[in-house]
């Protein structure tokens, strides 16, 4: 078994509580759903947001889809000149026998733009 790694991404209208966690639990559960992925295969994952997103924490929203075994880390993204605002960032490791090409990638929202 080899750890992988699976990125995602989402934006969000305002920055508030309930539009960071409901963007961010949609992103978490279209990568599980993607991936075939168990909680349990989550080694960690790596959040980040734009700097416009302080309202909440994106680590929350996974904390309250039951991640509570699961390291997580956020941070803030860097502030490109021209780069998507209101954007939430995820890089998850995976326990997979699973090879790098086989892991699917999920863009969300806006985000669809940062990915061809």
């Amino acid at each position: 078994m080899a750890i992988r790694g699976i990125r995602g991404a989402t934006s969000v209208a305002s920055n508030n509580k309930e539009g960071i966690s409901a963007a961010t639990k949609e992103l978490l559960a279209a990568l599980v759903r993607e991936n075939e992925l168990a909680i349990g295969d989550i080694a960690s994952a790596l959040f980040s947001s734009t700097a416009g997103l302080n309202a909440e924490f994106p680590a929350v929203a996974a904390r309250e889809l039951g991640w509570n075994d699961t390291p997580l880390l956020c941070m803030q993204e860097i502030d490109v000149p021209g780069s998507l605002k209101n954007c939430i960032r995820v890089l998850l490791h995976v326990n997979t026998d699973k090879s790098q090409k086989e892991m699917k990638h999920v863009y969300l929202r806006e985000a669809v733009n940062l990915r061809r």
